[in-house]
C-alpha cells in the first residue's frame, strides 16, 4: 500500500508532474533562487518522469504484441476495420485534463436495481447517445476496492465510455461489501447481475446471448471467479438453475489465489492477514475449502471462457507472479484462447484515470472484444486460433 498510491499517481500522471517540475525549475532559475544541487535534483526527477512516460507509451507495443501472440498475426483482419495511425498513437491533447470524463457521445442510466440489496444492488448502463441499438454486445464491469469498499462509478469509466461510443452496452455494478457481508456475497451479487442482464438488457439494445466481463483488482478476482463457475450452486443460492455463463473475461491487475495454492509467500500472507479475517470472515485452518472455492486459479476447467489477462509488472498490491501462474494454468487446462499482457513499470490500478497507459489498454481491450464479438458470430475464427 505504501508504494501503490504514490507509485500509481506518479506513473499515470508523469506528464503532468514533468511539466510542473520543469516550470517550477525554470521559474526558480529565473528568480535566482535555484541552487546547483536543487537543479540537479530537479533534472534527475525529470529524467525519471521521462522514463515513466516512455514506459507508458511502450504499453501500446506490449499490448499489441500480446494480442498478436495470443490471437495470431492476422487478428486485425477480423476487426470491423484496421486500426488507423490515429487510433494507435497517444492522444496527448485529450490527456491534459484527466479529470474531465464528460463524453457527449454516451448516455448513462444510473441506479437501476438488479437485486434487493439497496444501493449495493444498483447498476449503471452506458449506451451511445441518440442511437437505437439492437442486439449490441454487452460488457459487465465489476469495480475493485479490496472487497470492502468501492463504487460502480470509480473504475474503468474511460473504457466503458469508449466502448459505449463504439456501439456497446456497458453495465457497471455495485455489490455488497465484505465489511458487512462476508464472501461469497460479492460473487453472488455479480452472478445476480449476470442473470439480470440476460433477462433485461434487450430493453436497452443489448444482446443477452453475448456478455463479456471485466474488472480491476478485487473486481478482476470476482469477474474471473464468476466467469469460471457458471452454475455453481454455492454461488447461486436461490437461482441455482440460472444461466450465469459469460463469453469472455478481461481481468486487470487481479488476485487469483485466496488459498495460497501457488505457495507464493505473498499469497499465503494475504490469505492469513487479509482474505481470512476481512473478506471471508474465516480462518484457513478451519475452512480451507472456502478459500479454495474462492480461488479462480483452482476453478479453471477445460470449459473456461476466453481470457485476456492484463497486469502491471511493478504491481505491489497484487504481484504479477500470481497473474503469470494463473495464465499458465489457464493455458494448460482451458480449451479456449488465453491472452496475457504484462505492462512494463505499471503499478496497481493504472486504469482509474485517463492516462497514456490506460488509453492504450482500453484501445487494446476494444480490439480484443471487437475480435471476440466478430469471432462469436463466426466461430471458425476462434477454432483457427485454438488449432494454432
Amino acid at each position: 500500500m505504501v508504494a501503490f498510491i504514490p507509485g500509481t499517481l506518479t506513473g499515470e500522471f508523469a506528464p503532468h508532474l514533468l511539466a510542473a517540475t520543469a516550470a517550477d525549475t525554470v521559474v526558480s532559475i529565473a528568480r535566482g533562487k535555484a541552487s546547483k544541487p536543487s537543479v540537479a535534483v530537479a533534472a534527475a526527477t525529470m529524467a525519471g518522469l521521462g522514463y515513466l512516460i516512455a514506459s507508458s507509451v511502450r504499453a501500446r507495443t506490449v499490448l499489441d504484441q500480446s494480442l498478436t501472440d495470443g490471437l495470431g498475426a492476422d487478428y486485425v483482419e477480423r476487426l470491423d476495420h484496421l486500426p488507423t495511425p490515429a487510433e494507435m498513437t497517444t492522444p496527448w491533447a485529450s490527456l491534459i485534463n484527466p479529470f474531465d470524463w464528460r463524453d457527449k457521445r454516451v448516455q448513462v442510466e444510473r441506479n437501476v436495481a438488479y437485486s434487493e440489496a439497496g444501493t449495493r444492488g444498483h447498476l449503471d448502463i452506458y449506451r451511445p447517445a441518440g442511437r437505437d441499438l439492437v442486439d449490441a454486445p454487452v460488457l459487465l464491469q465489476v469495480h475493485g476496492g479490496g472487497w470492502t469498499t468501492g463504487e460502480k462509478d470509480h473504475q474503468s469509466i474511460p473504457l466503458m465510455k469508449h466502448l459505449a461510443a463504439q456501439g456497446w452496452v456497458c453495465v457497471a455494478i455495485n455489490y455488497r461489501l465484505a465489511k458487512k457481508h462476508p464472501f461469497p456475497a460479492q460473487v453472488i451479487d455479480v452472478k445476480r447481475a449476470i442473470v439480470w442482464i440476460k433477462e433485461n438488457i434487450g430493453e436497452y439494445g443489448g444482446d443477452p446471448s453475448y456478455l463479456a466481463i471485466t474488472g480491476g483488482s478485487a473486481g478482476a478476482h470476482l469477474a474471473s471467479l464468476a466467469a469460471l463457475t457458471p452454475g455453481d450452486p454455492d454461488f447461486q443460492p436461490g437461482f441455482e438453475d440460472a444461466d450465469t455463463s459469460v463469453q469472455a473475461a478481461i481481468p486487470h491487475y487481479g488476485t487469483y489465489d485466496f488459498a495460497g495454492a501457488t505457495e507464493l509467500p505473498r499469497a499465503i500472507y494475504a490469505r492469513d492477514t487479509f482474505f481470512g479475517p476481512l473478506v471471508l470472515h474465516r480462518r484457513w485452518a478451519d475452512s480451507p475449502e472456502a478459500f479454495e472455492a474462492a480461488s479462480p486459479i483452482l476453478r479453471i476447467t477445460p470449459d473456461a471462457p476466453d481470457f485476456f489477462v492484463i497486469h502491471g509488472a511493478n504491481d505491489t498490491m497484487a504481484p504479477a507472479a500470481e497473474a503469470r501462474l494463473f495464465v499458465e494454468r489457464l493455458r494448460e487446462t482451458s480449451k479456449r484462447s488465453v491472452v496475457y499482457a504484462e505492462l512494463p513499470v505499471a503499478q496497481h490500478a493504472f486504469d482509474v484515470f485517463p492516462s497514456i497507459r490506460s488509453v492504450h489498454v482500453f484501445r487494446a481491450v476494444e480490439r480484443y472484444l471487437n475480435w471476440h464479438w466478430n469471432s462469436t458470430k463466426h466461430p471458425h475464427l476462434v477454432e483457427e486460433v485454438l488449432d494454432r
